[in-house]
């Protein structure tokens, strides 16, 4: 299975990116975390790729939506309202089973900065 993440970019306190996660190859689950400087890998989301269940992270809760394209093998992560603390590397991860723990999951994608100035 291979993973490409997009999507990230600069914008302002308020705003709304779109990540894309481009999946190859069978996967059943898949998750966003996401990576500040200095800091660990937390989860974002989690879902399963047949579109049954989304889990998300009770900091972006409300703010962050899970969408898919199966013609494309592509997970979409809206984010929207978006803050300074969101600011951080984003990766898509795909594996077997629906989890917010990252090592869980089995195949990574390269990871797409998103900065959000205040």
């Amino acid at each position: 299975v291979q993973l490409q993440a997009s999507g990230g970019g600069l914008v302002q306190t308020g705003g709304s990116l779109r990540l894309s996660c481009a999946a190859s190859g069978r996967r059943h689950a898949g998750g966003w975390f996401r990576q500040a400087p200095g800091k660990e890998r937390e989860f974002v989301a989690a879902f399963r790729w047949n579109g049954y269940g989304d889990y998300y992270a009770d900091d972006v809760k409300g703010r962050f939506t899970i969408s898919r394209d199966n013609a494309k093998n592509t997970v979409y992560l809206q984010m929207n309202g978006l803050r300074p603390e969101d600011t951080a590397v984003y990766y898509c991860a795909a594996g077997s089973v629906v989890s917010d723990v990252a090592n869980r999951y089995d195949y990574w994608g390269q990871g797409t900065q998103v900065t959000v100035s205040s």
